[in-house]
């Protein structure tokens, strides 16, 4: 490769995007053969299996939660993991939660490992907002009252204590063996009313729910300041 060519590949890559798929890097004259020869050279790294993110890329705490939104552009980050990015559990989810809405193809990982849900597809962007992982990159999540929702909501599939944690911010919580009465309860009123249970749900938790505040600034934040 002749000068000229080599910074003409330089510019190539670094107008891609911080974190990118290989069908990206194609796109831009960028063939897999080089990408794998850059992970070789340290210039990027895999983060999945078509994912790269940019060696010089800020440092982040989120790789996995990229690595699966990048591939997944329409999936959104729900469950313990949305739980987790608000702050409203402890620990650090196993894998990553992501939903997909009921009818849309069903995304498979070998990595990072991914707990796919599909959701209702006229509910599916309820709730929905931007969560900054890096600078100038940020994933889709479901917000605090939709992700108490989705706890309250699956409490027999991730536990009683993780449904307990994802409703303790409310400042009168109920207790985890009454959220069945709360569910029936405002499911009975959403049929009442001619609207999605969801819908109502995200009501009540909003009127109940103490006001949300991260109580620690974003990592990126975090690391951006401490340099």
């Amino acid at each position: 490769m002749g000068a000229r060519e080599g910074r003409a590949f330089e510019a190539r890559l670094v107008a891609l995007p911080s974190t990118f798929t290989s069908a990206q890097a194609r796109r831009a004259g960028i063939p897999s053969r080089d990408l794998a020869l850059l992970v070789s050279e340290g210039k990027l790294d895999e983060l999945s299996r078509g994912v790269y993110r940019q060696a010089s890329a800020p440092e982040t705490a989120h790789l996995d939660l990229l690595a699966v939104c990048t591939r997944v552009p329409r999936a959104i980050v729900c469950g313990e993991s949305a739980l987790a990015l608000h702050e409203l559990i402890d620990g650090i989810p196993s894998a990553v939660h992501i939903a997909v809405a009921r009818g849309s193809h069903r995304p498979s990982f070998p990595y990072p490992p991914v707990v796919v849900s599909q959701y209702a597809a006229d509910t599916f962007d309820l709730g929905r907002e931007d969560f900054p992982v890096a600078p100038g990159e940020n994933v889709p999540v479901y917000n605090a009252p939709r992700s108490v929702v989705d706890a309250m909501r699956h409490r027999h599939v991730i536990g009683k204590d993780l449904a307990r944690g994802g409703v303790g911010l409310m400042p009168n919580p109920p207790r985890t063996a009454v959220l069945g009465q709360v569910w029936n309860d405002l499911r009975g009123l959403a049929r009442r009313e001619g609207r999605s249970t969801d819908e109502v749900m995200v009501e009540y938790v909003l009127r109940s729910l103490a006001p949300v505040r991260r109580r620690v600034r974003p990592t990126c934040e975090r690391h951006s300041r401490a340099r």
